[in-house]
């Protein structure tokens, strides 16, 4: 329904209403009176009145006004002028609502002093009056206060809807930064190896055919590969994208860490790992993943500045007991070119600190070592 509608429907029931009661106020007037001057005088005044009426709906206090200086001279105006007090204390500031009410007991006053109240004492008749009008002033705040406390309700309602999807957002973008910085590492860990690969075959263009047959098909399906990871990062930092899309790769376990291994293996890394590990299935996904993206990390960044130097990775821990990590790899004086990727340390720290743990990383004594702290539940 919209808004004109409405104001057309307010303003004809408005109009009905006033003149239903204008006409009743009438007949009961002259019911049991001869005819005379003063009929003509409230027809009058009731047509008036009954015409002013719409007014209440834009202009309440000038209309009221106009109405009770009319309720003065003929009780055919009451019932439009003690509508529009109620509209005052509903639509107006309690102050003007008391003196609209004030003016309307003193118009009845007014009439009741030259025309006869029906066989009722003038006093009770300013009593009756002045508790009528006392009514209505409250009526009319009541309403406004109960019309401001559902415009706030609604006003809140308004807010926390807003301030849900907000949330929504940025859950939203704080899910997709994570999975987005999940695949950048998955990448650099890939691009690493890709530039082992190219290199062996830079400086060892002699090698058996056989070899650079098996290196180049490495290198072909790792750059596929790469491709497929760098689409799923850029569609997820697009902003047309669905916030929460989930690339649909499986997240890593613990059970992956050899597997980790032997592609850094492959890629000429010397690698030993030492699993000690009491339940490795059960390991809560958290602590996997985290516990999997330091290896991972931690084997890029071997490649990329110790390259050649053998890597020890040791696992051992268990529920209740926490999971303590360590990588180390020989110094080196200078780091080979090639690809410069990852999250750094710095991004690896934040990730073990959400995860509750600890990381520590030192060159000491011709090393460098990676240790890494995590939580376990029991």
């Amino acid at each position: 329904m919209t808004d004109r509608r409405r104001i057309v429907i307010a303003v004809a029931w408005t109009m009905i209403a006033s003149g239903g009661l204008i006409a009743v106020s009438i007949v009961s007037w002259w019911s049991d009176r001869p005819a005379g001057p003063l009929l003509t005088l409230d027809l009058v005044a009731g047509g008036l009145g009954w015409l002013l009426t719409p007014l209440l709906l834009r202009r309440p206090v000038t209309a009221t006004a106009l109405l009770t200086a009319l309720a003065a001279l003929s009780p055919a105006v009451t019932p439009p002028a003690t509508m529009g007090a109620l509209q005052v204390a509903r639509r107006r500031r309690f102050p003007v609502a008391i003196g609209v009410a004030a003016a309307g007991v003193a118009a009845h006053a007014i009439q009741g002093a030259w025309r006869s109240a029906g066989g009722m004492s003038y006093g009770w008749w300013l009593i009756l009056i002045t508790i009528g009008y006392g009514a209505l002033l409250g009526w009319g705040a009541w309403a406004q206060a109960r019309e401001a406390l559902i415009s706030s309700l609604h006003d809140r309602a308004r807010r926390a809807e807003a301030e849900q999807g907000r949330r929504v957002a940025e859950a939203r973008m704080l899910e997709r930064r994570r999975i987005a910085h999940e695949m950048h590492d998955v990448l650099a860990h890939r691009l690493s190896l890709l530039a082992t690969f190219a290199g062996a075959m830079e400086y060892r263009p002699d090698s058996p055919p056989e070899q650079l047959s098996r290196a180049a098909g490495v290198v072909r399906d790792g750059v596929h590969q790469a491709l497929e990871e760098l689409r799923e990062v850029i569609s997820l930092l697009r902003e047309d994208e669905v916030a929460d899309a989930d690339p649909g790769r499986p997240q890593p376990v613990l059970a992956d860490v050899p597997r980790l291994v032997e592609e850094s293996r492959d890629a000429g890394t010397a690698v030993r790992l030492s699993c000690s590990v009491e339940g490795a299935e059960e390991a809560p996904p958290a602590v996997a993943r985290t516990a999997y993206r330091v290896i991972q990390e931690g084997l890029t960044n071997a490649r990329k500045h110790a390259a050649g130097q053998p890597v020890s990775v040791a696992m051992r821990g268990g529920p209740g007991a926490g999971l303590e990590i360590s990588l180390v790899n020989p110094l080196t004086t200078a780091a080979p070119p090639g690809f410069s990727g990852g999250a750094g340390l710095v991004g690896l720290t934040e990730r073990v600190s959400l995860a509750g743990g600890r990381l520590d990383h030192q060159a000491t004594g011709g090393e460098f070592r990676l240790h890494a702290s995590l939580p376990w539940p029991p």
